[in-house]
């Protein structure tokens, strides 16, 4: 399943009331290490069936990036069961945010 994107009005109902984790990626078109991360983001999206994969576009989304204390990008965020449980900053490999999803 690829990527969802969600903004301000869909946030609630595709992350915080998700049913199982959802692993948010903070970024932005502009950003280099954003673009090195977006094919592994997509590649997790399609193999951990078991976890919801978003993406929030900080230009679009500045509020969620204030209110989520989104400093640098890309920040990778786990939410589970409506609580941020987890979260990097930058560029890391694939098994570090197979690591993260599964702690």
């Amino acid at each position: 399943m690829a990527a969802i994107h969600v903004d301000k009005a869909s946030f609630e109902k595709e992350v915080l009331q998700s049913d199982k984790p959802v692993l948010v990626d903070f970024w932005a078109p502009w950003c280099g290490p954003c673009k090195m991360l977006g094919p592994v983001i997509e590649e997790v999206s399609e193999e951990k069936k078991d976890v919801k994969v978003c993406k929030v576009n900080i230009d679009e989304e500045p509020d969620l990036a204030v209110q989520y204390q989104v400093m640098s990008i890309p920040t990778l965020i786990l939410f589970k069961d409506g609580t941020a449980t987890n979260t990097s900053v930058g560029v890391i490999p694939k098994s570090k945010i197979i690591n993260m999803i599964n702690e």
